[in-house]
């Protein structure tokens, strides 16, 4: 299953901070998943992507992200290495790809993009051939042509699209996008009841359109773990050790970088926290995350008991961190440190 990172900073970071010089970068999680427990198809080498937005706008190149993708191993990819120690951004979107649906295409690649927005999916759409054509039957004709793969999280992204009031907007409130996030969901779980699908969808979404953030953890299920994710805030996020062992440092109560994760990127004991199943995720403009619940009928309050105690079977049979299970058991590779969460 994919693997991504989300960054947001108040500096610009150098892109090889993120993607290559760490020793668990997501360019490494692409072979070496700490927290994945699917041994059968244990590679994110399906292709990759990288987004991100200009430091400084320029009238002439417009707010659009730039995306770079490409089909091969992200951990032998010479161009990216060399982009990495070129490019600096203050939001990067990163993605490690192993197919669920969708060919091997550069089409395929993550991050998806339209306009200023930008979007990636770890997860999977349950039964999608069933629902295809239903979804594709309720976009309008711009947002159905801007589908160029054939996977089901570019089609989400153009449902998400459908749910804006104007996906060609110069600009978008943060409320905005968490509403087209939530309608997105909802549409995507009508369907599927529709459809008489049983089988839950992991819909770790995230898009952003260069300002704020939003992602999500969530699966339809009221039994089953979600897809893992995590965020980590502070303000510097630096090596301290050769090796690429980095650390998040707290100097202050500031938030100058907030990072959101499939697996965490270091192993310092405190960096990360755990996003509960079926909530959102919010980066403002501002700097401020907000964790807010997706309340439907999957969802399950954290004063339930049954919230401690969802199944983790389905997230392993997927390939996913079941988080309450599957930490103790990681070992640490020769010369790193325990993962400490």
């Amino acid at each position: 299953m994919c693997r991504f990172v989300i960054y947001k900073g108040t500096s610009p970071v150098q892109l090889s901070h993120l993607l290559t010089r760490p020793c668990h970068s997501i360019i490494n999680q692409a072979f070496d998943s700490r927290l994945r427990l699917d041994h059968r198809r244990p590679i994110n080498g399906d292709g990759f992507g990288v987004g991100w937005y200009d430091s400084v706008h320029d009238e002439e190149l417009g707010s659009q992200p730039c995306i770079f993708t490409a089909v091969t191993p992200a951990w032998n990819n010479v161009n990216l290495i060399r982009l990495a120690e070129k490019i600096k951004s203050p939001l990067v979107f990163g993605h490690v790809r192993a197919t669920t649906t969708g060919s091997l295409s550069l089409d395929n690649c993550h991050p998806f993009a339209y306009g200023k927005l930008m979007f990636m999916h770890n997860g999977a759409i349950a039964d999608f051939h069933l629902i295809k054509r239903r979804l594709q039957a309720d976009l309008s004709d711009d947002v159905f042509n801007v589908v160029q793969g054939n996977t089901d999280s570019e089609c989400a992204f153009a449902l998400l699209l459908s749910k804006l009031p104007d996906p060609k907007a110069k600009s978008f409130t943060t409320r905005t996008l968490q509403q087209a996030m939530l309608d997105t969901i909802a549409t995507l779980n009508l369907y599927a009841e529709e459809a008489g699908i049983t089988e839950p969808s992991l819909m770790n979404f995230c898009v952003t359109d260069g300002e704020s953030v939003v992602a999500t953890r969530y699966i339809s299920s009221r039994h089953d773990e979600a897809a893992s994710l995590w965020f980590s805030s502070g303000t510097t996020f630096s090596e301290y050790a050769q090796g690429g062992h980095y650390r998040m440092a707290k100097a202050d109560k500031r938030e100058n970088i907030i990072m959101i994760a499939s697996e965490p990127l270091t192993f310092e004991k405190a960096d990360w926290m755990e996003i509960r199943t079926n909530n959102m995720v919010v980066i403002t403009p501002k700097m401020n995350l907000l964790q807010i619940p997706i309340v439907d009928k999957f969802y399950v309050s954290p004063s339930d008991p049954a919230a401690l105690n969802r199944d983790t079977d389905f997230a392993a049979a997927k390939g996913l961190l079941s988080p309450h299970k599957a930490l103790a058991p990681i070992q640490p590779r020769k010369n790193a440190p325990q993962l400490s969460i």
